[in-house]
């Protein structure tokens, strides 16, 4: 009986951990590490690879270029 409660507990640990995982507002922090293009470069590599959305480049590449 305690293990089936010990299992059921874990299950409801995880799923909650887990459900908290994703959504909410998401910023994009540029670093200033690296060149001006190669930052540029390191956006467009993100945005391809899904990574950031379309809104998201645009945005961060405008900081990008405003230095």
């Amino acid at each position: 009986m305690y293990k089936k409660l010990i299992i059921a507990s874990s299950i409801l640990v995880l799923t909650m951990g887990l459900s908290a995982c994703g959504g909410g507002s998401t910023t994009t922090k540029v670093e200033t590490t690296g060149t001006q293009g190669q930052q540029l470069l390191d956006l467009k590599k993100a945005l391809d690879q899904g990574v950031i959305t379309e809104s998201e480049y645009k945005r961060t590449k405008s900081k990008i270029l405003k230095g």
